[in-house]
């Protein structure tokens, strides 16, 4: 059972920036900017310490999210999709007229029991 997944206009997407711009890492912060929308950035750009959690991982991506953040969004699914329109973050996206977003929706029971368990 995996806790986030990509939609296939999202992906070409990823591969698109991962083949512009080397390694990449997707993080939702819950900050400012857009900070709650998950931004892409060159690996080397972000700084991750303990209070950020590993989701998963997308197009050979890995994708994190501020513990706080988590909190909130712990008992659902994820799914990063892409839209039009300009976000105001700094995620490589952006210059294309594109940002990521996020679908959720509940984890099942037998989700939640393997993904968060008491």
């Amino acid at each position: 059972m995996k806790r986030i997944a990509i939609t296939e206009k999202a992906a070409k997407i990823v591969n698109q920036l991962k083949k512009q711009h080397g390694n990449l890492i997707f993080h939702q912060s819950g900050g400012c900017c857009d900070g709650s929308s998950p931004m892409i950035i060159p690996e080397e750009d972000m700084y991750l310490d303990e209070s950020d959690i590993h989701l998963g991982e997308l197009e050979g991506v890995n994708f994190y999210m501020n513990q706080d953040q988590f909190e909130y969004w712990k008992h659902t699914h994820l799914t990063v999709d892409i839209t039009e329109g300009r976000g105001a973050s700094f995620s490589l996206e952006i210059p294309l007229g594109l940002r990521f977003i996020i679908h959720s929706r509940l984890l099942t029971e037998e989700e939640n029991a393997v993904l968060n368990p008491k």
